[in-house]
């Protein structure tokens, strides 16, 4: 169902390859660091990141960042994307790694869900041509049935209550 790809090196000396089964420990663990247990919830749907495919960043030998993704309906979802090293090109070589592999699944569309606290998630998603296509009020009163310890208070001090779905469209249309 999904490809395989090699290695990428990028300009900034990150190599982006895709997760393996040798990464799933490594990835149980840090999605328990990170996302505070083994599942996300999306639009009401709980998944878990590392029986995922995705991609990890390495450089200079560290993993530096991972993404994980669920295709469905020729459409892909970016379902957690972490940089572990800010402000040096991991997290954009990552979406478009996942950008990269839902165009050779035939994906016509990429979104992802954040929460309204996600501010610097916000700028980071818009920088690289997502749009805001809808805002899901009060939806994370419902996402914390399906996992209750999600904090009440996120990022800057900010409730977390509302679901914003980012959309980007991944067919470029040339010579019409």
């Amino acid at each position: 169902m999904y490809s395989v790809r090699q290695p990428v090196q990028t300009k900034s000396d990150i190599t982006i390859k895709p997760i393996t089964d040798d990464d799933r420990e490594w990835l149980r663990s840090k999605v328990q660091e990170i996302w505070n247990g083994r599942f996300v919830v999306s639009r009401g749907v709980a998944y878990e990141p590392a029986n995922l495919p995705g991609f990890i960043a390495v450089k200079d030998g560290k993993t530096v960042g991972v993404a994980t993704y669920y295709i469905h309906d020729s459409e892909c979802e970016l379902i957690t994307i972490d940089s572990l090293a800010q402000w040096q090109g991991v997290g954009t070589a990552l979406i478009e790694a996942v950008e990269e592999e839902a165009r050779k699944q035939a994906c016509g569309r990429m979104w992802m869900i954040t929460t309204n606290d996600n501010i610097d998630g916000l700028r980071f998603y818009q920088r690289r041509g997502y749009v805001i296509c809808a805002v899901h009020l009060n939806a994370v009163e419902e996402s914390r049935k399906l996992k209750p310890n999600i904090p009440l208070t996120g990022n800057y001090g900010i409730d977390i209550r509302d679901e914003i779905e980012l959309e980007k469209n991944l067919w470029c249309w040339i010579g019409w």
